[in-house]
């Protein structure tokens, strides 16, 4: 053996892949960055900017908020909105759901069933305004036929910012309903008509078992959607009172009062609402599904 040969090599550099870190890692970090730029540093700074008040200490805007009736109220009225809005759009994706996967122009369909939430808020709160207003197509046509002696009113108040979350928001829990109810194996229905089970059985006892879980975070994820309503509530409501929604109370507290810290409380206030929703909906799914390994009970 040579002197030379007993030397001890130099380590070697460890590479990312001995770090764990593949290229699926890499491809992460545009995203996460994303996310941080975008969602994380402004929540946190709205968050800190919410305890510096123009007036009081660093809960003073909270304190004005949960103090004035009219401010905290918003609260009421916006769930008024979004719980109903929520439940009935998920009542009704899941039985068209249901129809909509055996058609055979199921593509077509679900375009068209779709269409709504490529036009926009705005524009579907306009179409709504020519189509429900007093001289709208749908009053005109009633007077008519004598159904109606004079127009009804269903724009300027509740009914109108619930027709439009109905519409923009059906399709959202639509498409999400759909893949859930394509992904179940059609076996198991088969095997269930085959020993003598009505549709009805198949469905109670197949079907929703397996689509609770999912259909609990469409419901969160359409909560949230109707939640937020701003557009709708504004054009087709009555921002001063029934429909005064709590992004409407922040608005106006921003661009009125360019109060732009009050502002952030509300908005902190509707994040925690929203999250303590999600939360309770989450638990609630808790109780009744375990994961895959347990199964869903009953």
């Amino acid at each position: 053996m040579t002197p030379a040969s007993s030397k001890t090599s130099p380590p070697r550099r460890r590479s990312l892949a001995d770090r764990g870190i593949d290229g699926v890692t890499l491809l992460l970090v545009p995203a996460a960055l994303f996310v941080v730029v975008v969602f994380v540093y402004p929540f946190l700074y709205g968050l800190a900017l919410s305890f510096a008040p123009k007036e009081g200490g660093p809960f003073g805007n909270y304190i004005r908020f949960f103090s004035d009736p009219y401010m905290y109220g918003t609260i009421w009225l916006t769930l008024r909105l979004a719980v109903p809005v929520t439940i009935l759009n998920i009542a009704l994706s899941v039985p068209i759901a249901m129809q909509v996967r055996h058609m055979k122009h199921q593509r077509l369909l679900t375009t068209i069933l779709v269409l709504p939430i490529t036009l926009g808020t705005v524009l579907v709160a306009e179409g709504l305004l020519n189509y429900l207003g007093p001289q709208g197509w749908l009053n005109r046509t009633m007077i008519l036929f004598g159904l109606i002696d004079r127009p009804i009113r269903l724009v300027h108040n509740y009914w109108g910012v619930f027709i439009s979350l109905v519409i923009t928001g059906f399709p959202f829990t639509f498409l999400l309903t759909l893949s859930m109810i394509s992904g179940i194996d059609p076996a198991l229905e088969q095997a269930a008509a085959t020993l003598g089970a009505r549709a009805r059985h198949r469905f109670r006892h197949i079907v929703l078992p397996l689509i609770v879980p999912g259909l609990a975070v469409t419901f969160c994820l359409a909560f949230v959607d109707a939640f937020s309503v701003f557009p709708s509530a504004v054009m087709l409501g009555a921002p001063a009172g029934e429909t005064r929604v709590i992004s409407f109370a922040a608005a106006q507290a921003a661009f009125e009062q360019y109060d732009y810290s009050y502002a952030s409380a509300i908005a902190m206030i509707m994040a925690v609402v929203q999250f303590g929703f999600v939360g309770l909906v989450l638990a609630v799914r808790g109780l009744f599904y375990k994961g895959p390994a347990g199964g869903g009970k009953g």
